[in-house]
């Protein structure tokens, strides 16, 4: 367990089912893939094909083509585990590896989402006469790209602020826009065009957190003019814990393993619109919910900030 647990970001932020299942079965794949020299971002491409797969299978409303979707799903997601595990092992943490890590579950779930859109386009929507055709696709695009995608980059987000406060800026990945702007300027497209393309996309992801979380972002300037060495006193830290910790529950919702859940046995009903639903409804719900009280959390942290410099 000490091995196990030294391979975790953080207990906080890590949810029970990857701590008893994910988190244990990954670290088998990570010491393999340790002993075979495996870089984490190999890794993380193997999960990408995997989880593509997985969407090729769902296409299909085939019982065993579900099923292998399922089992191709369920291991790019313990390949995803794995990468992050081998790279805190082997010390080969990376911002591509990192971005890499979040292209993985887009790739994973475009691939489903389309996959949906080819089971139901030619099948009448409820309560109706009428095949879905485009629309299912429009649906599909709404649902995947707006809010499976906001609901992603969010949780993310509040998970490294989260670090941020408990372990600093080394123990978390919380990035500023404005530097990965300004470090995509100082290169040319002729000399480093494979790092400025992905400095160029990973500005535009970083923005849209920081453009989701406007309380936050003040309360971040205001603590920069306060503690410019970022050490932040351990109250403040504790205050900010205590007010955070609740709110990884929902984060942690909001990626992988509740989603995957409900696909699963969406897929197995052969109703993959129970899933659609699922993510309109519940997942958004939790979404605003959880925007909500970390927005006011940090508002509150922001109007007492001074209480923190004595």
């Amino acid at each position: 367990m000490t091995t196990l647990s030294s391979t975790f970001k953080s207990q906080d932020t890590e949810e029970w089912l990857d701590i008893h299942l994910t988190r244990p079965l990954g670290l088998l794949w990570a010491h393999l893939f340790r002993l075979l020299h495996v870089h984490p971002n190999v890794v993380t491409l193997l999960s990408i094909v995997l989880g593509a797969l997985a969407g090729c299978f769902f296409a299909s409303t085939e019982t065993q083509s579900v099923l292998l979707g399922i089992l191709s799903l369920f291991v790019a997601n313990l390949l995803d585990s794995a990468d992050g595990q081998l790279a805190r092992m082997t010390g080969q943490k990376t911002r591509l590896g990192r971005v890499l890590d979040g292209f993985a579950g887009d790739v994973w779930f475009i691939a489903i989402y389309a996959a949906i859109c080819l089971r139901l386009q030619h099948t009448t929507i409820p309560f109706t006469s009428t095949d879905w055709g485009i629309w299912i696709w429009v649906l599909c695009a709404f649902t995947g790209f707006i809010c499976h995608g906001n609901q992603c980059k969010l949780a993310d987000y509040y998970r490294n602020i989260h670090l941020y406060f408990m372990k600093g800026h080394g123990g978390s990945e919380l990035e500023a826009a404005d530097s990965l702007k300004a470090e995509f300027k100082r290169l040319r497209w002729r000399d480093d065009f494979i790092w400025r393309l992905f400095l160029y996309f990973y500005a535009r992801y970083t923005a849209a957190q920081e453009s989701m979380t406007p309380a936050f972002q003040t309360l971040r300037r205001k603590l920069a003019e306060m503690f410019p060495d970022g050490a932040l006193p351990e109250k403040l830290r504790e205050d900010f814990r205590q007010g955070s910790l609740p709110l990884m529950a929902y984060a942690n919702i909001l990626t992988f393993n509740t989603r995957a859940i409900v696909l699963y046995i969406s897929m197995l009903l052969g109703q993959p619109l129970y899933y659609l639903a699922f993510e309109l409804t519940v997942l958004n719900a939790l979404f605003f919910y959880m925007r909500a009280r970390h927005e006011s959390l940090c508002r509150h942290l922001y109007e007492t900030s001074s209480s923190y410099s004595a």
